[in-house]
């Protein structure tokens, strides 16, 4: 996937952050100092997220509530 492609994804998926999403990029801003652009980094960020989910899932049987999950 090239960099146009994944700018228009990360894009297209702002309108789908859930709250962990949008804390994630929180954190980004506060703690990268304002080199990373969380834009840039929806890719990965979508990764980390759907893990976290998926641990908490895991480990207590529980889904996400829907609140915090897309």
């Amino acid at each position: 996937m090239d960099a146009q492609q994944q700018q228009g994804n990360a894009s297209g998926n702002a309108g789908q952050e859930d709250y962990l999403d949008k804390g994630l990029d929180a954190a980004e801003k506060k703690f990268g100092q304002g080199k990373v652009d969380p834009n840039k980094e929806r890719g990965v960020n979508e990764k980390v997220t759907d893990k976290a989910r998926g641990m908490f899932e895991k480990a207590t049987g529980k889904d996400v509530p829907a609140k915090f999950s897309n």
